[in-house]
């Protein structure tokens, strides 16, 4: 409780001190002036003092007022304060801390608001002139010469020590000042940084669903009016499949907006709106080749390699960068057929989808924003994509992604 009740004052002094410099500067000035005028009086027992009460109030008062440009002129300061305090001594006065304080004062100001470079220069030169003063000052004649040395270097040592403890501890708050604001830029930042991330990710998962399940829906209303009056029984089926397309539509439309809803607790509770259903994955490519074929492009998928159990963020990623890529096909391409690989090597999946079709004229050319959010996602956790034509016509989009994404990079996933 002392301790803080202290800081409080000392803050207090603080703030007072830079709002009043002059008003502090000359409280300062005054006592010293006390302070010295009672040291010009002390002498050794037996002794008198120096019959010089002129000359030595007159370089008390420059000493004194002198501190009073100290924050401008530091080295100044202690320079005239220095010669007043050598020629007071030279003249007989006993050397003591009151005698000293004006050049005491100057050195602790001296240290505390100049460089090293000053404070060897000015401060060191000021110790040795009083120093070698008080060694052959008649006033020190009854003390060791031990005596006469020591006590000017240790009262004169004090102050320097002090400012550049002061010097420190302000450099020391600036820098801890410095680091919380730089901290708080930098939260920030980051607050900025994830939010942008966050409707990234919702941007992608919402064009992924709406894109796709439009698509399909649309090649599926088209092909049941092409076939209508001549195939009825087909018509129906796949009438009866876009239903299906349209409920999976609102199902994962809903799930998705659901993200938005998440309370920050995250606390495992399944009963709210985000415990909708599980992630789509790879396990879901029956029922995506299924919807396509409804819709008029046959996929055939083929599997290499030992299936291996993948993240759930790279096994959404797979499923996603599928589902984009056949929705592509059925788009952009004149093409009847699209084939799905997937090669289970080493630690990575690779997935190549491709078509022989030539691109209908309307199509985009690769530039549209679902190759842009295949990259993406691919990029995320760590993998890579590639999209363009085939030498031998039609267009591929291959992708590389790793069975199990970094530590960072899975909690992206699911951040």
């Amino acid at each position: 409780m002392n301790i803080s009740v202290e800081r409080r004052y000392a803050d207090r002094l603080e703030e007072f001190s830079a709002r009043r410099p002059f008003l502090v500067d000359l409280a300062m000035v005054l006592a010293l002036l006390g302070c010295t005028a009672l040291g010009g009086s002390l002498t050794l027992p037996g002794g008198a003092p120096p019959d010089q009460d002129k000359t030595a109030t007159a370089l008390a008062g420059v000493a004194c007022l002198v501190l009073l440009k100290h924050r401008t002129h530091p080295r100044a300061a202690v320079t005239v304060a220095g010669s007043c305090t050598v020629t007071a001594i030279a003249l007989g006065y006993l050397v003591t801390p009151l005698l000293l304080a004006p050049i005491m004062a100057a050195l602790y100001w001296l240290a505390a608001l100049t460089d090293r470079r000053s404070i060897r220069v000015y401060g060191l030169t000021t110790l040795v002139a009083v120093t070698l003063a008080a060694v052959f000052s008649d006033s020190m004649n009854h003390v060791s010469l031990l005596l006469r040395t020591i006590g000017p270097i240790f009262w004169l040592m004090l102050p320097l020590a002090a400012g550049k403890t002061t010097q420190l501890r302000r450099a020391y708050l600036q820098s801890v000042h410095a680091r919380a604001e730089h901290a708080e830029r930098t939260r920030e930042e980051e607050a900025r940084l994830r939010v942008t991330e966050e409707r990234m990710r919702i941007a992608r998962e919402l064009h992924d669903v709406v894109a796709h399940h439009m698509a399909l829906a649309n090649a599926q209303a088209g092909t049941a009016a092409h076939l209508a009056l001549t195939h009825p029984e087909q018509t129906q089926k796949i009438l009866t499949d876009l239903t299906g397309t349209t409920s999976s539509a609102l199902r994962e439309l809903k799930a998705t907006l659901g993200l938005l809803r998440q309370n920050d607790s995250r606390d495992g509770d399944t009963s709210g709106p985000a415990a909708l259903e599980p992630s789509p994955g790879l396990a879901r490519l029956p029922e995506l080749v299924s919807a396509c074929a409804s819709a008029g492009l046959e996929v055939t998928v083929t599997t290499e390699g030992e299936p291996r159990p993948l993240s759930p963020g790279v096994d959404l990623t797979a499923f996603r960068i599928v589902q984009e890529a056949l929705t592509n096909v059925s788009k952009h391409a004149a093409a009847e057929a699209a084939r799905v690989t997937l090669e289970y090597t080493g630690a990575r999946l690779l997935i190549t989808v491709t078509n022989d079709g030539p691109s209908k004229p309307e199509a985009p050319a690769g530039r549209g924003f679902g190759v842009m959010g295949m990259r993406e996602r691919a990029h995320s956790i760590g993998g890579e994509l590639r999209a363009g034509p085939r030498p031998q016509g039609g267009f591929e989009v291959a992708t590389a992604l790793p069975l199990q994404p970094s530590t960072d990079l899975a909690e992206g996933m699911t951040a």
